[in-house]
């Protein structure tokens, strides 16, 4: 291979404006053009012209209730949380649960149910709503279920 054969590696390097009218690149208006909003400055990505921006136009496109989330669905509790903040032969209420996991009035009147999951050590009375084996798991460790 001879080194006139070698390709061209030379890279030309980055313009430099607004470095004054000797650096021959830019001198005056340092290619902005003559007059006008983008000579001046940077306009940023969300600017609109003037006009309302989105981000404070969305309240009152979608109303005030907007980032609420609905949960109209009970809420789940496993039997590793009953173990650990009950103790053996205590009634477990949605009262109790929503003491115990400190959940919101919002929150705890959708209720509560019971899944089988985790272990199940104590006997409890369970009155809020539970699966079919979570059922069988509570009468197996001695418990009582009513819903």
């Amino acid at each position: 291979m001879l080194l006139s054969n070698l390709p061209k590696v030379i890279k030309t390097p980055k313009k430099r404006l607004g470095r004054g009218r000797g650096s021959g690149v830019g001198g005056h208006t340092v290619g902005r053009g003559q007059k006008g909003q983008k000579t001046r400055g940077i306009i940023p990505l969300w600017f609109e012209g003037g006009q309302l921006p989105l981000v404070r136009r969305t309240p009152f496109i979608k109303g005030k209730h907007r980032f609420q989330v609905i949960n109209d669905q009970p809420t789940a509790v496993n039997f590793d949380l009953l173990s650990k903040h009950f103790d053996d032969k205590a009634v477990v209420d949605s009262a109790s649960l929503a003491k115990v996991l400190k959940v919101s009035e919002k929150v705890a009147k959708y209720g509560f149910k019971v899944i089988a999951t985790g272990k199940l050590t104590k006997a409890l009375e369970v009155k809020v709503a539970a699966s079919a084996g979570a059922i069988k798991a509570i009468l197996a460790s001695g418990g009582s279920h009513s819903a």
